[in-house]
């Protein structure tokens, strides 16, 4: 997946462009800012997607602006990032972050027929909260027709992590002040039922997985 259209120029070092590492970090998370341009000026869009294989798949109201102009097979880019720590150097210079991040660059497609909407809204949905579409209603026809779904191909791809220590100059590692990683951690906190919520049922199986 290398070329100069993904190949890290800043730090070559923590560029990676193997598939394994790509997907790890790319199936470590849910959410992805979109940027692409519209009416000659850029944007760039939160949205939630899942992968499987090669492809991402995205969703959304058959009138969303992003996924209108997304369908004409117009040029994007996409990032994925997780910071995983805070950099603290002596100096205010050397602060920096470790990081997963991936990013990717293509044309998204319109996926058709309701069949393989339905695939892609359970890779979406069980992206987000594994086994979670095997408990819920499925859509109906009417929310299937209101609903517009894209797949992007994973073919121009590239990584960029940073996971080191400090890096302070040498005359600095004298002084007094305190330098080190703090690490950033993500969890989930007590579910909170819905209020109109029938009595006597309990948290299903999914939801239990990720607070493990």
């Amino acid at each position: 997946m290398k070329n100069d259209k993904t190949k890290v120029k800043r730090i070559p070092k923590r560029g990676f462009y193997d598939k394994e590492t790509i997907y790890r970090i790319l199936d470590n998370d849910f959410v992805c800012q979109m940027a692409f341009v519209y009416n000659n000026y850029p944007v760039i869009i939160p949205t939630i997607y899942g992968r499987k294989d090669d492809c991402l798949y995205f969703h959304g109201a058959s009138v969303s602006r992003m996924l209108l102009t997304l369908e004409k097979g117009v040029q994007i880019s996409l990032n994925v990032t997780k910071t995983k720590g805070l950099v603290l150097a002596r100096s205010a210079f050397h602060h920096s972050l470790n990081y997963d991040s991936v990013t990717i660059f293509g044309c998204a497609t319109l996926v058709e027929n309701d069949k393989d909407k339905l695939e892609a809204l359970k890779i979406i949905t069980n992206q987000i909260i594994p086994e979670r579409w095997e408990e819920v209603r499925l859509p109906n026809k009417k929310e299937l027709n209101v609903t517009k779904v894209l797949q992007l191909k994973i073919t121009e791809a590239s990584a960029k992590i940073r996971d080191e220590g400090v890096g302070d100059d040498k005359e600095d590692y004298a002084l007094d002040i305190w330098a080190g990683i703090i690490p950033i951690t993500q969890s989930y906190g007590k579910p909170v039922a819905d209020k109109l919520l029938k009595e006597g049922i309990d948290i299903p199986k999914s939801v239990k997985n990720i607070l493990i």
